[in-house]
């Protein structure tokens, strides 16, 4: 069974997050039963979410951790000219949603695994697939408790986002907020003597934009990042029921992402007093406007050390010292804050390709990541 074989199954599960995974679990969990290999489920946060982890080789010693999200984005609205679900492959490249994020690093880890159980290791192989990353990093989490609890601590993770199998040592945290803007409704005929909610939102965007402006220009600068600095960014805003209607409700999604916990959080309470300052103007006149700031997601971000355990690991495997940050999330700072785990991310494929239609990995991908499998069994057989 080779890793396109593999890859050619896991597409066809279409385990967008927060539906169910099941099926796609319970088809890893025979492919290693198959090869004498035991793997756990562990219940995610939703109903039909699983975790699935995996020890092959002596329990007994610190091993290394291959970490890859079984969950993929929806296909809705997007443009396909082919089967999203289905592996279409065209000279080089492999067609299918969750191709590149990432299928093609779960495909290959599973390869990895049954090679595996047929070697005497001397540390341990670790596979750790989760659930739910899409929508913030939510369904690994219970695994990682279940892990702390019972002590198994990997000596080094691998988290398989698609860096086109560079070494990648960072990404930024992320604060995800819900704004609710409440105002007073009524005739528009009179919106005058009421208080818009969307008007709210409209400066609460301003002072939203201006803050980012400010990041750009003093905020903490890594230059390691393609956006060396912190971004504030608001993805989706609703509010009003008809166009003669004042709306008294509006509510906006937005985002934190920074490589600085302290600046996060600084940022933070920024936009907290900002929408203190745009309601304090208007409460004499109307009792009930308010600005209510819900963090709804977090994760942290990470920053592994250029020498630590397992930046120094993959730099052997691949056989290449340049390493780069990256500009999405991943679940690493949660492997390394909850376990304390050295975590980098190295796995096939690009982020240009993912989260859009005609999604793909190439076969080289696919091959370089074999490789470095390889490799790893044979590191982990000599320790």
């Amino acid at each position: 069974m080779n890793s396109v074989d593999i890859l050619d199954r896991l597409i066809g599960f279409p385990t967008v997050s927060l539906r169910s995974n099941r099926d796609l679990i319970g088809y890893i969990q025979s492919v290693l039963g198959e090869a004498g290999v035991e793997a756990i489920q562990i219940e995610g946060p939703h109903p039909g979410s699983l975790n699935l982890f995996a020890t092959i080789g002596p329990a007994d010693r610190a091993g290394v951790a291959l970490s890859g999200h079984t969950d993929v984005v929806p296909t809705e609205g997007q443009a396909w000219t082919t089967d999203p679900f289905r592996l279409t492959r065209v000279q080089d490249r492999l067609y299918g949603r969750g191709t590149a994020d990432m299928k093609g690093f779960v495909a290959c880890a599973i390869r990895a695994a049954v090679l595996a159980a047929k070697r005497d290791l001397a540390a341990p192989l670790h596979l750790a697939f989760s659930c739910d990353e899409e929508v913030g990093c939510v369904g690994v989490r219970p695994m990682l408790d279940l892990l702390a609890d019972q002590g198994v601590r990997p000596l080094a993770c691998i988290v398989g986002e698609p860096t086109s199998m560079r070494l990648a040592t960072g990404h930024k945290g992320k604060i995800a907020l819900a704004v609710t803007f409440k105002g007073r409704e009524g005739h528009s005929a009179l919106a005058p003597t009421l208080l818009n909610a969307i008007t709210l939102a409209s400066e609460f965007i301003q002072a939203v934009t201006a803050l980012q402006d400010e990041a750009e220009r003093q905020g903490v600068r890594d230059e390691a990042y393609d956006i060396p600095y912190a971004t504030l960014h608001v993805g989706r805003i609703s509010g009003g029921e008809a166009l003669n209607i004042v709306p008294s409700r509006c509510v906006l999604e937005m985002e934190i992402r920074s490589a600085e916990p302290a600046e996060a959080e600084g940022l933070l309470e920024r936009i907290k007093a900002a929408a203190d300052a745009i309601v304090k103007g208007r409460l004499a006149r109307f009792p009930e406007a308010a600005i209510e700031i819900e963090v709804r997601n977090a994760y942290p971000g990470l920053n592994a050390a250029e020498d630590d355990v397992a930046a120094a690991l993959v730099r052997r495997l691949i056989g290449a010292n340049e390493t780069m940050k990256v500009a999405f999330g991943t679940e690493g700072g949660l492997y390394r804050e909850r376990l304390g785990t050295p975590t980098v991310i190295c796995g096939p494929g690009s982020m240009d390709q993912g989260h859009k239609a005609d999604e793909y990995v190439t076969q080289e991908q696919l091959d370089r990541c074999d490789r470095m499998m390889d490799a790893l069994l044979d590191h982990l057989a000599a320790q």
